[in-house]
């Protein structure tokens, strides 16, 4: 990656938060747990693949991302990898957000939501992005749930659906005023540095 690579930190009252731009070896350190949580089975249906992940597949698959643009974290609660995330798709001030949090014990703690405003940091200030946008699976509850409370809305417009997975999926859109408006107070306690 010829970018710098960055580290978001938000001290919160479920922890410290930090979501890192990984290198290989970073990856690597990480592709068991990560594979684990890929496929889970809670996760497999909302992630939306069929075949298991191995962790050379979770390398490769960062290596891909990561050569086509992307900007992916490996995120972390007070030390230990909870998921990850990642902006893909950058074009024309416009990217696609994803993210997981990969073991069921971490899930349904408000996690999804911090690391989301997170990345959304880096995205709109960082990178200085105009718009995100999110592709769900429709039967996805919980994702949906976070991208309503970040402020995101249904968006169903030319360039939402060009950032879709999967024709039936229901894509959301959020623009950096509306982000920065209403997270205000979290992105005060936000750091994001480069590493």
């Amino acid at each position: 990656m010829n970018a710098p690579r960055f580290s978001i930190e938000w001290d919160t009252e479920v922890g410290r938060l930090t979501a890192l731009e990984p290198a290989p070896q970073d990856v690597m350190a990480h592709a068991a747990d990560l594979a684990a949580g890929y496929n889970d089975p809670r996760n497999v249906e909302l992630l939306g693949h069929e075949e298991p992940i191995s962790e050379d597949e979770v390398v490769e698959l960062y290596a891909d991302m990561i050569d086509d643009g992307a900007r992916a974290f490996l995120l972390f609660r007070d030390g230990e990898i909870v998921g990850d995330g990642d902006l893909r798709g950058l074009r024309d001030g416009a990217a696609e957000f994803a993210f997981m949090i990969a073991a069921p014990k971490h899930q349904g703690k408000g996690l999804g939501s911090r690391f989301a405003i997170m990345i959304h940091a880096f995205g709109f200030q960082t990178l200085e992005l105009a718009r995100i946008y999110a592709s769900v699976v429709p039967h996805n509850v919980a994702s949906r749930r976070v991208f309503e409370r970040m402020g995101y809305q249904l968006d169903d417009g030319p360039e939402a659906r060009s950032f879709a997975d999967e024709p039936t999926d229901i894509t959301f859109g959020i623009d950096r005023e509306t982000f920065e408006r209403q997270h205000a107070t979290q992105l005060a306690g936000i750091r994001i540095t480069a590493r």
